[in-house]
């Protein structure tokens, strides 16, 4: 059946924009975990994050109307015979419920005045980062990304949210700039996905009002296919202060140079080298690929000019949206020219090659 997210907001299903916006605003206050400590809160104030960012958007709503859960979530298969189609269409939670607050709201929590404890510094302590390939996830309630739980301190990507400019609603707080640090990642692991660890230190306020150094890890899911410059925020991860909310920490992705490959969108590009005779007289071009095989290219008939550009489907990086599908290799040619030719050689070409 899936979920009947009018049902979650208490609205008929011909709901307006603002009957939609009004619900969300009472029920999000109502269970905030915040404010609202009762058993089945806060799973409550995620169904409600949930149900407001499909209604809210006009396209989730038309296909959840029509398909229902499963269809808005990738589960119909084949066209729908309209703009839109569930078939292209892939929705899946961030399960940050409150991003979707803070959005809404322009504050993670207006609660904070009263539920803060408040004391200690401010900024940020020095923080080591070192990021090494994973098997298993030991943080996993951390968690990071789209299909995440949220609660306080976790994180979200911000290819979707971004608040890193949203000032708290708190009078006598306010909230350091997010802290922003590089992730570099392999084109392999875009290809494969990969969980990355990034050890951080921050001073944290103790009950007494002092604050101490404490090391923590921050586990970052990375799924295949992200873009570069996909970030990975933190919530309020920094260091803990009397009189300022912690900054949030955020990671963006960056591609680490490729010795055979560049990245372009969900394509990858390889330069292939080969030399004059070659490019005229015919030759049989081996290109590597992100899977390890090899491809052939062969020109028989065919001259390789410094313009001729072979695009070989499926061969690239998964779609951040789709990774059951990939971009493509495109292959680009560089022709080396020999550096000397004698005299004979010379004539040859002379009388053999057309004006």
């Amino acid at each position: 059946m899936g979920k009947d997210y009018y049902k979650i907001l208490g609205i008929p299903n011909n709901a307006s924009d603002d009957d939609i916006k009004k619900a969300y605003r009472k029920l999000a206050l109502k269970y905030h975990p915040d404010k609202n400590k009762a058993a089945g809160a806060e799973e409550k104030f995620k169904e409600v994050a949930e149900a407001y960012e499909v209604l809210s958007d006009k396209k989730k709503r038309d296909i959840y109307d029509m398909h229902g859960e499963e269809g808005l979530k990738g589960g119909i298969s084949g066209g729908t015979g309209g703009s839109g189609g569930a078939d292209n269409f892939h929705y899946t939670f961030h399960g940050d419920p409150r991003a979707t607050f803070a959005q809404f709201f322009g504050s993670a929590s207006p609660f904070q005045t009263f539920f803060d404890m408040g004391g200690g510094s401010n900024r940020m302590g020095m923080f080591g980062f070192g990021d090494d390939d994973m098997d298993v996830d030991p943080f996993a309630s951390l968690g990071v990304g789209p299909t995440r739980a949220g609660g306080p301190g976790g994180a979200f990507r911000s290819h979707s949210f971004n608040f890193h400019n949203s000032p708290t609603k708190s009078k006598d707080k306010i909230q350091d700039p997010p802290i922003e640090h590089d992730l570099y990642v392999s084109l392999e692991d875009i290809t494969k996905g990969c969980t990355k660890k990034m050890k951080i230190s921050r001073r944290v306020l103790q009950p007494d009002g002092s604050t101490r150094k404490e090391d923590k890890v921050l586990t970052i899911n990375v799924k295949p296919g992200w873009k570069a410059g996909t970030k990975i925020t933190f919530q309020r991860e920094g260091d803990q202060g009397r009189t300022k909310i912690p900054a949030d920490i955020a990671f963006i992705i960056r591609d680490k140079p490729h010795p055979h490959f560049k990245r372009e969108g969900s394509d990858i590009r390889y330069t292939a080298k080969v030399s004059l005779k070659q490019a005229l007289c015919g030759c049989t071009i081996t290109v590597p690929t992100m899977t390890g095989e090899n491809f052939p290219l062969h020109f028989t008939d065919e001259i390789i000019k410094p313009n001729t550009v072979k695009r070989i489907q499926g061969f690239g990086l998964p779609l951040p949206k789709e990774p059951s599908h990939r971009g493509d290799l495109i292959v680009n040619f560089e022709i080396r020219f020999p550096e000397h030719l004698s005299q004979s050689a010379r004539d040859i070409l002379y009388d053999t090659l057309p004006n």
